[in-house]
């Protein structure tokens, strides 16, 4: 049970923002409830067919042995000490850390290695939020779970990390896959013209903080036809857009979201099974795709020549000296 200091000097209070986009999309949802008939009742329902019930994906990787003589930082140093939902300091945590490279490889090594094994091998779950050693032996979680497993592998190994949090719009591949899978989540999304908070990691590497966006797998990126993002390039831009003014940086994740996805579990339980299902759905898709290249490079080239073709021109404006002529 975390301390009122703690609570206070860890940020596990929301800020006037967040807490003014959760209440937003709290009251947007009861005006949806409201005028929309049988609203609940389709939240409520599932697909309605046997062979269409979410399945979730084998865990991908094996759980290494941790050893009590496993080093692990305990600095109560800003962005380095535990936060909620966030114990670096469990023994699966540990373990994980060292079988990647911890305390053996340089800061960016090391932390790269992290986000590629994030990235490549958990897969994004609607599910209620543990500590982090729960996402690790699971192997899924929401695209926060898996950014609190990025941040709490680069704090055992004495690496500075926080997260990055914004209310934003989205790409239509993606807008298709994680809100059009379910007729309220559109109509509720398109009411208040983004999704309340969605959010990254940041290690800070060499004196700068690097962006790490862990949710989406190569193949979940493959089937929405953007290029597989490397540890250092953001989803705002490629396939998210922040909201002005909305971006926060913080240590740990804040209360409240925790309670908002239990409500919408018992809420809305067929809404969470067709996100799920549709978010399984563009995984496979990427998988076919991926299947006519002889390497993820090789698609990765092919994405990111086509983005680079479909981007508007840049336009700069430049102060130009001009001829004045005065009376």
């Amino acid at each position: 049970m975390a301390s009122l200091r703690q609570i206070k000097q860890r940020g596990y209070m929301p800020n006037r923002l967040q807490i003014k986009l959760m209440m937003n999309g709290v009251s947007n949802m009861i005006k949806l409830l409201i005028t929309f008939p049988g609203g609940i009742k389709k939240m409520r329902e599932g697909q309605g067919h046997p062979t269409a019930k979410y399945k979730r994906y084998s865990r991908a990787y094996d759980l290494p042995r941790y050893e009590p003589e496993m080093k692990c930082q305990n600095s109560n140093e800003k962005y380095l000490r535990p936060t909620l939902y966030c114990d670096h300091t469990k023994p699966e945590v540990v373990a994980l850390a060292h079988h990647l490279g911890a305390f053996k490889l340089s800061d960016k090594e090391y932390a790269e290695n992290v986000f590629n094994f994030v990235k490549n091998n958990l897969h994004i779950e609607m599910v209620e939020f543990r500590d982090v050693d729960d996402t690790i032996i699971r192997g899924t979680g929401t695209c926060y779970h898996l950014i609190s497993v990025f941040i709490a592998l680069c704090r055992v190994a004495g690496i500075k990390a926080r997260y990055k949090l914004f209310a934003m719009d989205m790409i239509e591949s993606f807008y298709d896959t994680l809100i059009g899978s379910d007729p309220m989540i559109k109509r509720w999304y398109d009411s208040m013209g983004y999704f309340m908070l969605e959010g990254e990691g940041e290690a800070f590497i060499d004196g700068k903080w690097v962006v790490a966006h862990v949710g989406p797998t190569p193949e979940r990126q493959a089937g929405a036809g953007i290029p597989i993002t490397k540890f250092g390039e953001d989803s705002i831009g490629n396939w998210f857009f922040a909201k002005p003014g909305t971006v926060m940086y913080r240590e740990s994740m804040p209360y409240g979201l925790n309670l908002m996805l239990k409500v919408g579990q018992k809420l809305a339980p067929g809404s969470m099974e067709r996100f799920n299902l549709s978010i399984q759905s563009q995984h496979e898709a990427g998988i076919k795709v991926l299947k006519d290249y002889d390497s993820l490079e090789d698609y990765d080239a092919v994405a990111r020549k086509k983005q680079l073709s479909q981007r508007p021109p840049e336009v700069k404006i430049k102060h130009k000296e001009q001829i004045v002529f005065e009376k």
